[in-house]
């Protein structure tokens, strides 16, 4: 009898500070979730820990390192081969994981990002640091595509799909929120197969985004440039 190809199998890494109030409603959509489902939890002061408890998920704990720290020890204590990474804030949809992984799945891609250009965002004007936020990761985009000759949209969402040999090959260094633009730029610099599908972002569920412009810029463009025309 010929041995049927089992399905790789999928880990959803779900990064969180002080997200306790939207933790619940994420976790509550994902009972039905066949995968394996990390907490990484970014020193939070809030019930992070107790609500992961109470949804029997299993919580490691980051020591406040950044969202690349607690990517890169997401994807250490994950065990699947595939490797999903989504925020704790309720922006992203659990139902589109399926369409995020579909092209690792059928061998199409090695690295999946969700596009908000193509997804929408309700995240994205409104306001003066949604409008610099937004106008800079354009901009870093199309420095990616300019250097590389690739035409995509989206170069900085955090709800993405990675084979987990292809992460462990680029060997991440970013700590903090340049982490994206780390994975991508390194994946295309090393002939990995990116593709990207529509994602949808929601306004967060409760509170403001921890997400300092005047604290970030400088580290964005320093590891913009160093990862583009300067990393092997």
């Amino acid at each position: 009898m010929k041995k049927r190809n089992k399905k790789p199998k999928i880990s959803l890494i779900i990064l969180a500070k002080n997200e306790g109030k939207s933790l619940p409603f994420l976790l509550s959509r994902l009972r039905r979730f066949k995968g394996e489902i990390i907490l990484v939890d970014g020193a939070s002061t809030d019930k992070t820990a107790e609500i992961a408890k109470k949804y029997k998920v299993p919580l490691f704990q980051d020591q406040g390192r950044g969202k690349g720290g607690g990517i890169k020890l997401g994807a250490k204590k994950a065990k699947g081969e595939i490797l999903v990474f989504m925020d704790g804030d309720g922006s992203h949809d659990p139902g589109e994981i399926k369409a995020l992984t579909r092209p690792i799945l059928k061998n199409q891609a090695d690295h999946v990002i969700g596009s908000r250009i193509l997804g929408g965002s309700d995240e994205s004007h409104g306001t003066l640091n949604r409008f610099v936020r937004e106008t800079a990761s354009h901009l870093i985009t199309v420095l990616i595509n300019y250097r590389f000759g690739t035409d995509l949209s989206d170069s900085q969402n955090g709800f993405r799909a990675i084979k987990r040999d292809v992460f462990i090959k680029l060997a991440i260094c970013e700590e903090g929120f340049s982490v994206e633009q780390e994975l991508l730029i390194k994946s295309l610099k090393k002939g990995f197969k990116v593709v990207e599908v529509p994602a949808h972002e929601f306004a967060r569920r409760f509170g403001k985004s921890r997400i300092s412009l005047r604290k970030i810029w400088l580290r964005h463009l320093f590891s913009l440039f160093k990862y583009l025309f300067f990393y092997d």
